[in-house]
């Protein structure tokens, strides 16, 4: 008896680790230390806006980076901690338990096994197609909502104060009732080290080349500029005692490897973050396939969405074992991964030793980091995923999309993260239905001295009174079976003349049942009214359907191979 493989997972480590030679160990090396470089305050600060402590981000950045070196198709994404999978950890979490209680951490591990569980399943399932039902519309707005709530939410710690709320408006009034109690010092270090870091990404860059840097050099060191923040706060910090004048230091961090942790086994719990978890790994999936995708694409790359499916879900389960929080690919450390020449996933591995040192051995330099400064990095990190500019984008291009962006923005804002997605899904699918059941249908005509048929509204063409020629341009099914048929009928009762509906299929790619009931309804309507209806250029496997059903030997009509053979056969005249 034999065993199939066809449910396992490949290991692309097989694949590339057979090339693996000193020269690509270089420039992995090389890239794994400006990765880990940056990802240490990312990580901190994204485990603080997830509601955990900061050691819990570095935690979150080991285990998975070497889940994904082994199972990951793409060869420079890394993977870890991101912004808006850390809000969406903190919306949730918060429901169960009060952050930064040892419960809120077991409630976040656990979730990120759950997630890990469902991208894993899903990815044995090749289910890696179902990312098509998130439009770019909805994401994009709802990155930009997310990336507003969390620069919004990082105010307080700016401002020095408490503040509390799960949507923009509550965030708000929270921040405004708390003006008076704005600690000054606070506050000047977060919008200073805020400005710094903005002029780093748009300042420093240009600077570097003027003195003789490449552009390549450049950019990498530009985008590791908020070490230079956390040093320079740290700093100043421990020598001028700000602890001691009331701002918040991160404190004592934990030192060692992450530990060895286990989820809840409470399903109750589990049936309350079944829906979270599955938003959290969909917006996870989408990120990091589009991140994967466009940087795979530069080297003539390729990746597998399914494969990534069970990488990132062997990351997340990784990350629940191992103290962490969900995790997905990252855009800004895979776009410094692939810009520091990073060849293949084994970069992710060093990054992960890195990480690990630096959390054996660099964690009490971190005592005297100030909170704000984190809270910096983190307003200057979402703010580069607001994109205004898709709103005026798709009005130019499409209301729909324009509908869809904005109810998801609006939504995410005003309600929360989770229902603003789910809202955002629900209008987009109503707006892809919406569209379905309103397929373009062009009545077309033969255009002068050739063979070609074009639309009677956009071009001069021959048609005659006799016969109206319908080109469908979209497969025919239950959401517009009804609208095509209403359409035959109209243009039935606007030719008192007509004696033949000629039905162009050269768009029709398939038919289902609901939609072949209605061209039986259509063909007896029309036999009854002394009408012919004619079928042209209809494709092989729409044909395979048909043919295997009597409704051409009740045809009250023919089959044509091209419109320009219906033409001569059933008017002539129009040819002459």
């Amino acid at each position: 008896m034999s065993f199939s493989t066809r449910w396992l997972p490949s290991i692309p480590l097989l694949v590339w680790g057979r090339k693996y030679d000193r020269e690509t160990f270089t420039n992995d090396a090389l890239a794994a230390l400006i990765v880990t470089i940056m990802l240490i305050p990312q990580s901190l600060a994204y485990a603080m806006l997830a509601g955990l402590p900061p050691e819990v981000g570095l935690y979150a950045s080991v285990a998975p980076l070497l889940m994904y070196a082994v199972l990951g198709s793409s060869r420079v994404l890394a993977v870890g901690p991101v912004a808006v999978v850390s809000l969406m950890t903190a919306a949730t979490v918060s429901e169960h338990a009060a952050a930064g209680t040892h419960a809120y951490w077991q409630i976040a591990i656990t979730l990120a096994f759950l997630s890990g569980s469902m991208l894993f399943l899903m990815g044995l399932l090749r289910l890696g197609f179902l990312a098509n039902f998130l439009s770019h519309p909805v994401i994009s707005g709802f990155i930009s909502a997310s990336g507003l709530l969390i620069a919004l939410s990082q105010m307080k710690t700016i401002m020095g104060v408490k503040a509390d709320g799960h949507n923009f408006l509550e965030l708000s009034f929270s921040l405004f009732s708390q003006i008076s109690h704005t600690h000054l010092l606070t506050l000047l270090v977060g919008l200073t080290t805020t400005a710094f870091l903005f002029w780093l990404r748009k300042g420093l860059k240009p600077l570097l080349i003027k003195f003789g840097l490449s552009t390549k050099a450049a950019d990498v060191i530009a985008k590791t500029g908020p070490v230079a923040a956390i040093a320079i706060t740290t700093l100043l910090a421990w020598g001028a005692d700000w602890q001691s004048q009331g701002m918040k230091l991160v404190g004592t961090v934990p030192q060692g490897f992450p530990p060895l942790t286990a989820p809840l086994m409470d399903f109750a719990l589990w049936q309350e973050l079944l829906m979270p978890a599955l938003l959290i790994s969909v917006v996870g999936f989408v990120e990091s396939v589009s991140v994967g995708q466009t940087l795979a694409a530069k080297r003539r790359q390729r990746i597998e969405p399914d494969q990534e499916l069970v990488a990132l879900g062997a990351s997340n389960l990784s990350a629940a074992f191992t103290g962490g929080f969900p995790v997905t690919g990252g855009f800004a450390r895979s776009v410094v991964n692939f810009d520091a020449g990073a060849v293949t996933p084994a970069a992710g591995v060093l990054t992960a030793i890195g990480i690990t040192l630096a959390s054996l051995f660099l964690t009490p330099a971190l005592y005297y980091l100030p909170q704000v400064t984190l809270a910096a990095t983190i307003v200057v990190a979402v703010l580069s995923l607001v994109d205004f500019e898709i709103l005026k984008s798709t009005w130019r291009f499409s209301k729909l999309d324009f509908l869809a962006v904005a109810t998801t923005l609006v939504a995410t804002l005003l309600i929360g993260v989770e229902s603003g997605l789910v809202i955002g899904v629900g209008v987009s699918l109503a707006l892809f239905l919406f569209r379905a059941s309103r397929p373009h249908i062009a009545t077309v005509g033969l255009v002068p001295g050739t063979e070609h048929f074009r639309n009677v509204l956009r071009h001069e063409v021959l048609i005659s009174p006799k016969l109206v020629c319908l080109r469908v341009d979209a497969s025919m099914f239950f959401a517009n079976a009804r609208g095509i048929e209403d359409r035959i009928n109209a243009e039935v009762s606007a030719r008192p003349q007509l004696e033949h509906v000629l039905l162009q299929c050269s768009a029709v790619n398939d038919i289902d049942a609901s939609a072949f009931e209605s061209l039986e309804a259509i063909s007896n309507r029309l036999k009854d009214s002394g009408i012919y209806l004619h079928f042209s250029e209809i494709k092989g496997p729409v044909m395979d359907k048909l043919n295997r059903t009597h409704f051409f030997q009740h045809l009250h009509g023919q089959v044509f191979l091209t419109n320009y053979q219906a033409i001569l056969a059933l008017t002539p005249e129009v040819v002459r």
